[in-house]
């Protein structure tokens, strides 16, 4: 079981490697096209706007930060051990607790790095207080 999922990890961290490869040529491209565009005087500079992104790792520390929780979970599923699962049923308990306002914040400060409207999620209901 773990040989599979370590294989899935593998795979995916693969895909994932290949997409920002992609990515950063495709990034190339652009600001190939731009500079050639700006040579011709059909556009004025924009390349901050290109280069950005290029040092931005607050998605993927997010993306952690948000994952961790998971990670726990499972490890307490799959360990068999009753007093970790009674100490993350405790932290989900506590956790499902926090004020209304920090769950909103908290939405909307993750939603807005990935560029999700945040306000979208609790005007469908995404978030009902118990």
């Amino acid at each position: 079981m773990w040989f599979g999922l370590a294989k899935m990890a593998l795979k995916t961290g693969s895909h994932i490697y290949q997409n920002r490869q992609r990515t950063k040529m495709a990034m190339s491209d652009a600001q190939l096209m731009h500079a050639s565009k700006m040579a011709r005087g059909e556009e004025s500079y924009q390349g901050k706007l290109l280069e950005s992104r290029d040092n931005d790792y607050k998605d993927e520390i997010v993306l952690v930060i948000i994952s961790a929780p998971i990670i726990v979970l499972a490890w307490g599923v799959f360990s068999d051990d009753p007093a970790m699962m009674q100490k993350i049923e405790l932290f989900f308990h506590h956790f499902g607790s926090l004020p209304i306002w920090f769950q909103t914040l908290w939405i909307t400060v993750v939603a807005s790095i990935f560029g999700i409207k945040g306000t979208q999620v609790f005007r469908n209901g995404g978030a009902k207080k118990k």
